[in-house]
């Protein structure tokens, strides 16, 4: 069988001549039909977390797999886990198309989908059949767009989809849900987090359960986060989401489409934010550091900025399915470059 490094590059001008959320859908489906194999940990890079052993530090982000429809084939690629979502209690259709765009000049994406997926019960069905030996699946919650009470939708999906995930993400850093970023603020997210935290205890399982935060913070509203992920013993932070910033972009025609923008320009700031939370948590938190990883120096500067786990997406876009298997196979040279023979021991290390 011919490379996906090798294939890729055939593919992709024909893809990218066509709409970029039919594109993705072409590749879901595609990942769909197959199995995928389980990765065996690197004797450097596999490390266990809330009880979970993932055998590489490289995730798939939310926002790939909305539907649980190809995360194992996702994870034959060569990711560690894969985190589907965001998952709302109910099917809701997003926002109007086109609402997905391609920044080739700057190997960006700008999204505003707006949490488009199948429910709770169609996603819960598909990962009733998941065999959890067979590699570390997360799952990403979101709010419908039109509930009041937001906490009463994170609650309704811990309790539907809690025992058939890995790990469970409180997500209220979407720029594309009216009104959802606003539950980062203090007393808020410190109720939000409560009320979802008591519907996980009632789970047999009992899931770790993460928050993710968006790039576009204030130094206060840092701290407030770190404060309440603290003091309401939160199992770790995902950071970073989709950022409204638009720094000088090559792509001035796509830049001005409304949404959250990842990929390449988002690293810098991303990881920034990241290293303030790690320093801001006192390493307490494992942290999962995401925006513009696009090869294996990027993700391990976040390792180094304080990331237990890393997660990528947008970058896929430009090389394709190949690249998690070329990350993981580079981080090791990475640590042992700098005199570490684990990637535990490289966490937070600019920070020492």
């Amino acid at each position: 069988m011919m490379s996906p490094d090798l294939i890729y590059p055939l593919l992709r001008p024909a893809l990218f001549r066509l709409d970029a959320e039919k594109a993705h859908r072409l590749a879901v489906r595609a990942l769909g039909t197959m199995s995928g194999t389980v990765v065996k940990a690197h004797p450097a890079l596999g490390q266990r977390l809330w009880s979970l052993e993932f055998p590489n530090p490289l995730g798939l982000a939310a926002g790939f797999d909305k539907n649980a429809e190809c995360y194992r084939g996702a994870l034959g690629l060569g990711f560690g886990f894969v985190e589907i979502g965001s998952v709302t209690p109910r099917p809701q259709a997003g926002n109007p198309k086109p609402r997905l765009f391609r920044l080739p000049a700057d190997r960006a994406v700008i999204n505003r989908m707006g949490f488009n997926n199948d429910g709770m019960d169609a996603v819960a069905a598909r990962l009733a059949a998941r065999d959890p030996a067979r590699g570390i699946v997360g799952v990403n919650l979101g709010k419908n767009k039109e509930t009041a009470d937001a906490a009463a939708d994170y609650e309704l999906g811990v309790a539907r989809l809690g025992d058939l995930a890995d790990y469970l993400v409180i997500n209220v850093s979407s720029p594309n849900t009216p009104g959802l970023r606003a539950l980062q603020g203090k007393e808020p997210l410190a109720e939000l987090i409560q009320r979802t935290r008591a519907a996980r205890d009632r789970l047999a399982a009992r899931p770790p359960l993460l928050l993710k935060i968006a790039p576009d913070l204030t130094e206060d509203d840092q701290r407030d986060i770190a404060e309440v992920a603290l003091a309401e013993k939160l199992d770790g932070l995902i950071i970073s989401n989709t950022t409204i910033a638009r720094p000088p972009l090559q792509e001035t025609l796509a830049a001005r489409e409304t949404g959250g923008l990842s990929g390449a320009p988002l690293l810098g700031p991303s990881t920034v934010l990241l290293g303030r939370m790690f320093k801001l948590t006192q390493g307490r938190l494992p942290l999962i550091g995401v925006g513009g990883i696009s090869d294996a120096r990027d993700a391990y500067a976040k390792i180094r900025a304080g990331a237990s786990l890393v997660q990528l997406y947008s970058a896929l876009v430009y090389e394709g399915p190949g690249l998690a298997a070329r990350i993981v196979a580079k981080l090791p040279a990475l640590l042992a470059a700098d005199g570490f023979t684990h990637v535990r021991d490289a966490v937070g290390a600019d920070h020492r």
